[in-house]
């Protein structure tokens, strides 16, 4: 700078946010296009006092006398457009103009039923209850309108926010007839009656993300977007070695750090973890500057407790030894053991996955305020309830005492499902005697997650002398969910039941084993749970052995599957299975739909004329969550010899869906989800530690290696609902190491790919 340049003493500083919101009038003209007039843009974290009148028959829908619908949405909006999809059943079911429907989040209550947004659950196992929210306020004004006019309900009908009689053309509006359905008994289900679903005028269609104009122009409010009248943020050290302690502190330098003002201890946790916090020191500050300044400074000697001695890869070899003896059957169908001895061509494979950090891009935070006996948190959680849980656990209160309200959540994976961040921002708040926020930043993320569970497995088939499969053998073994509830060594059910119990397998001969695994770190569920190991396992071996054979993998995976049938218990070798929370009679497998999807992803991938086009194409498909996904996978090498992802298809059967566009836009994300595990995703650990900690070593796959056209084809329905969130994930990792063995002839057998080939 010369000399003559003029410095300006006071420059703007200016956030990603401020921009953001200056360049609001910009993006909210856009965002018009996408977002209907009966989008609510501010985001109420309760639902609002109602006055006197009105109508409220459920904790869901109230109708003001001026006609304002509002509706409470009781599940937590973390991009897969809940918001938007919900009460849009619930107006639709009613006859509500969304024009005149104001949306409200709602609190952690259990008058809501499970609001746990985990699980793809929130269209799937509430989609009827929804419906029935809406259809018996219509009931109830369809029958203040009846009685008023003299004539019977049946010659009524709710719609465009108004009842209408069919004879005579009398219309009285929702706001007319609120105070007078107030008085009426709520009727009992069974005398309510569902519209057809032709009339669900939104169902299945493009609908337009509610919060993308608050989005867009930086007015959304997400965890650490809260702010209270003498608010505090803490930063706090956390042991690195799950199980750890404090053995000593010294808080004086971090007590010299200008904005800090106090300097925390939280309690350690008792094993089982569940969700307690980890414990550690809390330095509490004025700004989160002051506080990231003053963390670094303490002087802290850790007890790293027994968990001290966990080495991922020495873990991964112990996994590996684990295979070699026999575990818990958990599904036997024939002889296995016989033809396994009489076997003269068997084929074996081992498989391993590391564990997985969840990596949303919004770290974990919560705000607390404790005062008197009462805490009120404010956070991004997937499971307010069990948040509202853990805080009064913590603190040591009822839980009538405690309040949680619902940000929006900057993605989650099931991370935030686990309220531990939640809890801590309590404890720092009764500790210090003000209003605190907890905010957690990359590297704590990464570090001190609760990480999807290391795996390994051994599968091997059988062949006859025709090449057939006679039979089909598969050892599991990692250390599962349940070690941080109950300290649990062998995987539950609803792991099990996520692509081993569950497998649809046209196989006479069929044993899995599931063998033990301890856990030395917290292990959490993340967006498809188990399904991601076992597809990654079972699509690939399902691939070797098509290669073995020297038949296609496709018309492989199709035997292997069978014929197009529903499964039943006897043919998977146990006596019932609890799917997805349900009998295996209420949500069969249907190996017709899974048919359906394998061949319309080939057909739109051009498979069967891959080769003479000289593409190296994989394959993959799973069922998970009830839903049918296949993924074919396109693979080329740049000049410098790298591995890229040049194209991707995807086809799922979801049956019922609500809205189309999220639908739509979550196998999208599924795809680049499922690539960034696939070709980045590990965590390792040494002496118990984490040794990553933030996106320079816990890669994502970037925009240069995101395919360039990732198709995407939703398959028409009117099955009941199943999940969508997360069912896309499983099969994108084994379709990518196939399509890599079809283009290099290098087999993955190990996730990620960077440690096989170059990428």
């Amino acid at each position: 700078m010369s000399e003559t340049t003029p410095v300006e003493e006071n420059p703007i500083r200016l956030s990603r946010r401020s921009f953001l919101e200056g360049l609001g009038l910009v993006a909210a003209g856009l965002a018009l296009e996408l977002t209907p007039t009966s989008a609510s843009a501010a985001m109420p974290t309760a639902f609002p006092p109602l006055p006197d009148k009105g109508f409220r028959p459920n904790v869901y829908v109230h109708i003001a006398p001026d006609g304002l619908v509002t509706m409470v949405n009781h599940r937590s909006e973390m991009g897969q457009g809940v918001r938007s999809s919900l009460p849009v059943l619930i107006a639709d079911e009613l006859g509500a103009d969304m024009a005149r429907v104001k949306i409200v989040q709602g609190d952690g209550d259990k008058a809501y039923g499970d609001q746990n947004t985990d699980g793809s659950s929130s269209v799937r196992k509430i989609f009827d209850e929804l419906r029935y929210v809406g259809a018996t306020a219509r009931t109830m004004l369809v029958a203040v309108a009846a009685r008023r006019w003299g004539v019977p309900a049946s010659t009524c009908e709710a719609r465009d926010h108004a009842v209408f009689h069919k004879g005579s053309q009398r219309t009285l509006g929702f706001g007319e007839l609120a105070n007078d359905a107030a008085k009426l008994k709520v009727p009992e289900r069974k005398n309510v009656t569902l519209r057809p679903r032709s009339e669900l005028r939104h169902l299945g269609k493009e609908l337009p993300l509610l919060d993308g104009p608050d989005i867009v122009t930086g007015r959304a409010q997400f965890g650490a977007d809260i702010v209270l009248p003498g608010m505090l943020t803490a930063i706090i050290q956390r042991p690195p070695v799950a199980g750890g302690r404090v053995a000593r502190h010294d808080a004086t330098r971090a007590l010299a750090v200008p904005g800090v003002k106090h300097v925390v201890e939280l309690p350690a946790p008792k094993l089982p973890f569940a969700f307690q916090p980890l414990g550690g020191i809390a330095v509490v500050a004025t700004n989160t500057w002051a506080a990231m300044k003053g963390s670094a400074a303490l002087d802290i000697t850790w007890e790293h407790g027994d968990n001290a001695v966990y080495d991922s890869e020495a873990y991964k070899q112990e996994l590996t030894r684990v295979l070699d003896t026999e575990g818990k059957v958990v599904r036997e169908a024939g002889d296995t053991h016989t033809v396994l001895a009489t076997a003269q061509r068997r084929l074996t494979a081992d498989y391993h996955s590391p564990h997985l950090a969840h990596a949303p891009m919004e770290p974990p935070a919560a705000v607390a305020r404790f005062e008197g006996n009462r805490c009120e948190v404010w956070a991004c959680t997937q499971n307010p309830q069990a948040a509202r849980t853990e805080v009064a656990r913590a603190l040591g209160v009822d839980e009538s005492q405690v309040t949680v309200h619902v940000t929006l959540l900057g993605g989650g994976f099931g991370r935030k499902s686990k309220p531990d961040y939640v809890a801590e921002a309590a404890l720092v708040s009764r500790a210090v005697g003000a209003p605190v926020r907890v905010q957690w930043t990359r590297e704590d993320d990464v570090r001190h997650d609760y990480y999807h569970s290391t795996s390994a497995q051994r599968l091997t088939a059988v062949l006859d002398d025709k090449g057939k499969l006679s039979a089909w053998h598969q050892r599991i073994a990692f250390p599962p969910i349940g070690s941080i509830f109950t300290g649990a060594t062998y995987a539950g059910d609803s792991e099990l039941n996520q692509g081993i119990v569950d497998l649809p397998l046209s196989i006479p001969n069929v044993r899995m084993e599931n063998c033990e695994a301890r856990a030395h770190t917290r292990i959490g569920w993340m967006r498809s749970v188990a399904n991601i190991y076992h597809a990654f396992a079972v699509q690939s071996f399902i691939d070797e052995i098509a290669h073995a054979r020297g038949t296609d993998p496709k018309a492989t995976l199709l035997e292997v599957i069978g014929p197009p049938r529903i499964v039943t218990p006897k043919e998977l070798g146990v006596e019932t299975v609890r799917n997805y929370g349900q009998p295996l009679e209420q949500h069969p497998i249907d190996t017709a739909r899974m048919h359906h999807v394998i061949e319309r992803v080939t057909a739109l991938s051009r498979w069967d004329t891959r080769k003479q086009e000289g593409r190296a194409l994989g394959l993959a498909a799973h069922r998970s969550f009830l839903a049918y996904v296949a993924v074919v996978v396109s693979v080329v090498k740049d000049a410098d010899e790298r591995i890229r992802v040049d194209e991707a298809w995807i086809v799922a059967d979801a049956g019922t869906i609500i809205n189309h566009e999220r639908v739509r836009a979550q196998m999208e994300g599924a795809v680049v989800f499922g690539l960034s595990l696939g070709l980045y995703g590990a965590i390792t650990m040494k002496g118990g530690a984490t040794e990553q900690g933030n996106f320079r070593d816990y890669r994502l796959a970037r925009l240069a290696e995101v395919p360039r056209r990732i198709h995407v084809e939703v398959v028409p329905s009117e099955g009941p609902p199943c999940g969508v969130g997360e069912p896309g994930v499983p099969p994108v990792a084994p379709a990518l190491a196939n399509a890599v063995f079809a283009l290099t002839g290098t087999r993955v057998r190990e996730l990620p790919l960077v440690h096989s080939v170059r990428v």
